[in-house]
């Protein structure tokens, strides 16, 4: 009976591969678990006080929907800094996956095309279908960087939309300054739209993070509180573009989160004072301990930000590998299908203790060896 009461909507994309192993995972005893893609360190002291107080001080309605204000104005000014004032206008998002799906509900009409480089972050492709438009893959197989010819040959008629991913999820690579440069070129040269998702832009281990958004006054850019500061579940992100598209933005926020969490936003000023130059050390070492335990057992180019390492597996179907590594030897990586149209590759997250870390790549590095 319930069939006839879904939308269509429902079939076009399957639940999150991430979700299955997941659930696969919540059956195991004492699983070495490197496959969670949120920090393993807690937010500030400082954060967690400042949004007790909120609370305790009855900071518990609703925000304007473009954010509190004393975060807005923060925000704003951060960006003015580093764009110029009155150049891109901000507001605050439920997540920065909540600004992500406001964008695309902005931009993108059924039937457009949207470029997605393969392997991309997952919801990327669902919102993509989900609004009834087709995802096109642009490669970046082997070492997962971008070339812009691609991308220009990629682009028709009905592209209206690139989705740019800086450091990436879930391969750890970085757009250099050159290819930003580019495709923000590319972009304003063929009128069609292009969304930086900056989210991982603090996790940058040997050299600088670089927007498009320095190129263009077009680009739409996403970032957010999640993984620098550690508080994923706050669901805190944010925004910044051509003020035509932010209202525009603004305009479903209304209608669908309403604003971001409130009490919570004012924990986040308080940890934009907080150092967490010791914790990138600590992330960049730990990179260093999977790719240096691996490099000599598997295919894999060093990640160079996130918090993300993507091996080739040594066997014809990684998810095959995987499903084999969760099941005998309880350790939860994800199958890179869940983020390509190849299932050559998987992801390893090394957003976990240096033990954990250390035990993970014992067991892949047995693994091959047998």
């Amino acid at each position: 009976m319930y069939e006839k009461w879904l939308a269509d909507r429902t079939q076009w994309f399957d639940a999150s591969g991430i979700r299955k192993v997941f659930d696969l995972a919540s059956k195991l005893k004492n699983p070495v678990n490197l496959s969670i893609g949120q920090p393993d360190f807690d937010a500030p002291d400082s954060a967690k006080q400042a949004a007790i107080e909120a609370i305790s001080s009855k900071k518990n309605g609703y925000t304007p929907t473009q954010g509190a204000a004393a975060l807005r104005t923060l925000l704003q000014k951060q960006v003015d800094d580093q764009y110029g004032p009155g150049v891109r206008e901000t507001f605050v998002s439920s997540g920065t996956s909540g600004s992500l799906f406001l964008a695309l509900m902005t931009l993108v009409n059924p039937g457009d095309e949207v470029i997605i480089f393969d392997p991309f972050f997952v919801m990327y492709d669902a919102l993509v279908r989900m609004l009834g438009a087709k995802p096109v893959y642009v490669s970046t197989y082997p070492d997962f960087h971008i070339d812009v010819n691609k991308v220009e040959a990629a682009i028709t008629d009905k592209t209206k939309l690139i989705i740019l991913n800086s450091p990436a999820n879930p391969t750890g690579t970085i757009a250099s300054e050159q290819v930003c440069r580019d495709l923000a070129e590319l972009a304003d040269r063929k009128q069609i739209a292009l969304i930086s998702d900056e989210i991982y832009k603090f996790f940058c281990y040997d050299g600088e993070f670089a927007s498009p958004a320095k190129f263009s006054k077009n680009v739409i850019v996403l970032d957010g509180y999640s993984k620098c500061y550690g508080v994923p579940g706050w669901r805190l992100g944010f925004a910044h573009g051509p003020s035509e598209i932010i209202q525009q933005m603004l305009k479903f926020q209304q209608y669908t989160f309403v604003c971001a969490p409130s009490a919570l936003q004012y924990g986040i000023i308080a940890a934009l004072d907080t150092d967490m130059e010791p914790l990138l050390n600590a992330y960049r070492r730990k990179r260093d301990l999977v790719y240096d335990g691996l490099k000599d057992h598997f295919e894999i180019v060093k990640s160079e930000g996130a918090f993300y390492s993507f091996p080739k597996a040594p066997t014809p179907s990684a998810a095959e590998f995987v499903n084999k590594a969760i099941l005998e030897r309880e350790l939860l990586v994800i199958p890179g299908n869940v983020f390509s149209s190849q299932d050559s590759h998987f992801r390893i997250s090394f957003a976990a203790s240096d033990e954990t870390i250390a035990k993970g790549v014992e067991i892949l590095v047995d693994m091959v060896k047998k």
